[in-house]
């Protein structure tokens, strides 16, 4: 099984399938076969937010097209669409997620922060919404499909990216951490 994170597919929407240059049949069927070429049975799929665009049953059509288990961290695209609605598409839908993968804490939503969970202790912090025209410091990444030629990035290729980043603004070294607090 593999795991995978992305973000602002944002499938049948107008104004980005524009944006990118393209029409929406089109981007759809871009996204969707790059998205099923990467995708075996069995793997997870972490969505950072605005995954779809249209009616409800429209959704549901395109996810049933999906391989893998899906799972959506909540965008602002998504809860203008409702999609918050559609539970029965996901494995899982939270506004926020920590994965623990490898011994490493991964923070999960659709917006950059500066400061997360454990990110005084370097943990790494993935999103999207920026549609990559944003470059953090530290160990953050934005993994929306724009940045990414339309794929899906596997985590441990992010786990590579995130090692060689330099630490986040505010982590503290262990010799001057104070567990007794």
């Amino acid at each position: 099984m593999s795991i995978f994170l992305t973000a602002d597919s944002h499938f049948s929407h107008p104004f980005m399938a524009k944006s990118r240059g393209l029409d929406i049949p089109y981007m759809d069927k871009l996204i969707l076969d790059t998205w099923n070429s990467q995708i075996k049975r069995g793997d997870e799929v972490y969505i950072l937010g605005d995954f779809a665009f249209g009616k409800n049953d429209e959704v549901r059509r395109l996810r049933s097209k999906i391989k893998g288990k899906l799972h959506l961290i909540l965008g602002n695209h998504d809860y203008k669409n409702n999609i918050q609605r559609l539970t029965d598409c996901f494995t899982s839908m939270r506004d926020l997620m920590t994965l623990n993968y490898k011994k490493q804490k991964i923070i999960l939503c659709h917006y950059c922060m500066d400061t997360f969970e454990a990110s005084h202790y370097d943990s790494y912090h993935c999103f999207g919404h920026s549609h990559c025209h944003y470059s953090p410091s530290g160990k953050r990444m934005d993994v929306g499909v724009d940045g990414n030629n339309y794929r899906l990035w596997p985590l441990d290729d992010i786990l590579d990216i995130m090692g060689s980043k330099p630490h986040n603004f505010n982590y503290i070294p262990p010799e001057e951490r104070h567990h007794n607090i």
